[in-house]
């Protein structure tokens, strides 16, 4: 669990093109809806029965040929710490430059397994120019091109080979784990101080087969859980905590290690687009999701007025998804601290809802007769039953339909939107399908 990819080089070298491809199969199943796809910089990608994620660092520079360079090597820094794998992208066809040397320096000193890939090969006689490469100090170069595809499959056996095989975690897997995320100086840490109470013996900790995710096991006052914390282990020292990207890459692992999220917010800030996009990662892992605004201690005043603003303000933002809670804490006086866990242990009960068949029918096709799917080409749509499909990740839920293919996405939202109202699903994402009959 937890295996992360990361694409490094400097500019043009086709590390967008390499990154759409690795990712690609998983693209439009990770759910392509509005909104997702702002963040093109991390996906997920499948070879051979395992699945690793995958982050194109590419993205995230500043432009400016001042601090370019400085950029990229905080990118490869950020990369030698948090991946478990890095791809170094060269283009063959400009060949070697000093940029792509300096890169290397540091990738030579890190103890990470580095894969050199030579990229736009498109045509054989090109991987002629490959062999300057080996001037760099990283091993032979692999001619791939992104572009058609020639070369990405050995590159991809390679690094399946290089992910080591996940020891297995010592973890209750009955016992929810909930990670606490969010942009950097949100209060995490003070939260997960605020949690644990100065009493910290109770707690044990056990080091999850990543070096980087630590389990916290918190039981008391009837709670039970483990707090995936992914924060207080690094150095701070190489890379200033602020960078924007850091933290990403950060949650990633985070969220993938959790089955509820602690989305923190900031009352003084309100909701940007670092908040989007750490939102969309929960979304895209199909993970539970409690949102706290931190610092509720900070804000003047506090009127029922003012809370109601805020929270419509971060429910537009993070439609269409709005069935979740969010709770006004501060991690200072500890206000409503116990809410935000009571809150995820009800989401991550939420996520384990099972509707029994016969309650789903009666109270489901009811409303379908009432409000039947739009009529399409002049062919009627009836939907006969309903199910839910049992050992799901999240509540699954099957609509079975003479005509699936004419059943759209708003009618799907609409469906959806009348089982959350039914039923507590909230703080968590559900699936539904239209099947033939």
């Amino acid at each position: 669990m937890g295996n992360l990819v990361a694409i490094v080089g400097r500019p043009n070298v086709g590390k967008s093109t390499l990154f759409n491809r690795l990712t690609k199969t998983r693209q439009a199943i990770v759910n392509e809806e509005a909104g997702t796809t702002r963040d093109r910089q991390y996906g997920k990608s499948e070879w051979l029965g395992r699945e690793f994620s995958v982050v194109d660092t590419g993205g995230w520079v500043v432009n400016s040929d001042d601090i370019f360079e400085e950029e990229i090597r905080k990118q490869v820094m950020i990369a030698v710490d948090e991946a478990d794998v890095i791809l170094f992208v060269v283009d063959v066809m400009n060949g070697l430059t000093d940029l792509d040397s300096e890169v290397a320096t540091i990738l030579r000193q890190a103890k990470k397994p580095v894969i050199l890939v030579a990229n736009k090969t498109d045509t054989y006689d090109l991987q002629y120019n490959a062999p300057e490469f080996y001037k760099l100090g990283l091993g032979d170069p692999f001619c791939i091109s992104a572009m058609n595809g020639s070369g990405t499959g050995d590159m991809m056996d390679l690094i399946v080979s290089k992910l080591e095989k996940g020891a297995t975690e010592i973890l209750d897997e009955d016992i929810p784990r909930f990670a606490v995320v969010g942009r950097p100086n949100v209060g995490k840490s003070s939260i997960v101080n605020a949690f644990m109470g100065e009493d910290r013996n109770i707690v044990t900790e056990i080091a999850g087969t990543t070096r980087d995710s630590i389990y916290t096991r918190y039981n008391k006052f009837g709670f039970d859980f483990y707090l995936v914390d992914t924060a207080g282990i690094r150095k701070k020292n190489k890379v200033n905590e602020d960078l924007e990207y850091y933290s990403v890459i950060r949650s990633i692992r985070a969220i993938e290690n959790a089955d509820v999220c602690i989305l923190m917010l900031d009352a003084t800030r309100g909701i940007e687009s670092q908040d989007l996009n750490i939102f969309s990662l929960i979304q895209r892992n199909l993970k539970g999701l409690v949102v706290v605004v931190n610092k509720w201690d900070l804000v003047e005043e506090k009127s029922t007025q003012v809370m109601k603003t805020f929270e419509n303000a971060i429910r537009e933002r993070l439609a269409p998804f709005t069935d979740f809670s969010i709770i006004f804490a501060s991690a200072l006086t500890k206000q409503r601290i116990f809410k935000v866990l009571e809150e995820a242990n009800q989401v991550y009960k939420n996520r384990h809802t099972r509707i029994p068949t016969a309650r789903l029918n009666e109270e489901m096709l009811s409303l379908v007769e009432a409000y039947p799917p739009p009529s399409n080409k002049g062919k009627y749509i009836k939907i006969k039953y309903v199910t839910q499909l049992p050992n799901t990740r999240i509540p699954s839920f099957v609509f079975f339909a003479n005509l699936p293919q004419y059943v759209k996405e708003p009618y799907r939202r609409f469906l959806e939107n009348k089982m959350r109202e039914k039923w507590n699903l909230r703080g968590t994402p559900i699936n539904i399908f239209i099947r033939q009959k």
